[in-house]
């Protein structure tokens, strides 16, 4: 990476969080790889996000991108490109198999270790499912399925606010219903759910729920997560969105994240390629016309992430109808 020449990082649009009056970036860098890369290679794309402006940066304890994010952190700072951790907005998940009320802030720990951060600004559930503990792998065994205990997970996550080791809290793939349940005993609401959300994928009945609750919506896989083990091309190949971007000069990409920007969602965006990188923060400077917003309004809806892993006839989800509450 060269630093001998720093631009002016691009300012991304920020959103204040409901539940912590924290600023977060509308859209962030995901670092989950599929196939997995070697964290050097992880660390240096990071690092390169970060002299191009990226800001919000998304890991979990599965990805294993936690510590070569925390490494990528400590280089930034001390070769200039940011002046301390402080300019940064850090995302995490709990795994299904630390999903436990007594386990969540040991786990917490762990990342923050792993992270060299003394806090998180966000710490999400990852899926709303526990798992037997100690293992930590994916898929989860059939066997090892767990009904989660809702109102002790969400307690030790409040917990966790509280002690200041993150600066907010939240979830990640909540349908409506799960997100009710979890508002009828919450103490601190939660302030974003990260789900599957694109043009094919709109969410909208989920966007309704969470605008009217104060809840931040997150998108992951916003180009439909090709290369992936559930990804698909139908985002990048829909006819519609090939049209709309042959007609104003960008790439499909550029058109799912102004999409994504005017629905008033956060992004997550994941390349390791600079020129991508690059092209993927060049949304704020446009907008989508009317007929143009109503022509991805009208694109047929499908779910590509299922979650067919988290079924199990010995866990709480028997069907992908339970897991989402019909939300299909």
């Amino acid at each position: 990476m060269d630093t001998s020449f720093q631009a002016s990082p691009l300012i991304i649009p920020e959103y204040i969080l409901s539940s912590s009056g924290r600023t977060m970036p509308l859209l962030g860098f995901g670092t989950a790889v599929s196939p997995p890369v070697g964290p050097q290679v992880t660390k240096a794309a990071i690092l390169e996000a970060i002299e191009l402006g990226y800001r919000h940066f998304d890991t979990a304890c599965l990805y294993g991108t936690e510590q070569p994010l925390g490494e990528a952190i400590v280089e930034a700072v001390s070769v200039g490109l940011i002046k301390s951790r402080e300019e940064l907005f850090i995302t995490s998940k709990l795994w299904c198999s630390d999903a436990h009320g007594e386990l969540v802030l040991p786990a917490l720990h762990r990342s923050l270790e792993n992270l060299m951060l003394e806090y998180l600004d966000l710490y999400l559930i990852h899926w709303p499912v526990s798992s037997k503990h100690g293992i930590y792998e994916f898929p989860i065994k059939q066997e090892d399925f767990l009904a989660m205990d809702f109102k002790a997970v969400w307690k030790a996550m409040e917990d966790c606010q509280r002690l200041g080791l993150t600066k907010s809290i939240g979830v990640s793939n909540f349908s409506c219903k799960k997100l009710a349940d979890i508002l009828a005993f919450a103490e601190i609401p939660p302030a974003v759910n990260q789900v599957e959300l694109n043009p094919l994928w709109q969410q909208k009945k989920l966007r309704e729920f969470c605008k009217a609750n104060g809840i931040l919506l997150t998108a992951y896989a916003p180009l439909g997560a090709q290369g992936t083990i559930w990804g698909s091309n139908r985002v990048l190949e829909c006819e519609v969105l090939k049209k709309i971007a042959k007609e104003k000069g960008k790439t499909v990409a550029q058109i799912c994240l102004r999409w994504g920007f005017e629905q008033g969602i956060s992004i997550l965006v994941k390349s390791f390629n600079r020129e991508r990188m690059k092209s993927n923060l060049e949304i704020f400077n446009w907008s989508l016309s009317p007929d143009e917003v109503r022509m991805i309004d009208d694109i047929p809806q499908t779910r590509l992430c299922c979650g067919e892993c988290y079924i199990s006839e010995y866990g709480p989800f028997k069907t992908i109808d339970e897991l989402w509450d019909g939300e299909i």
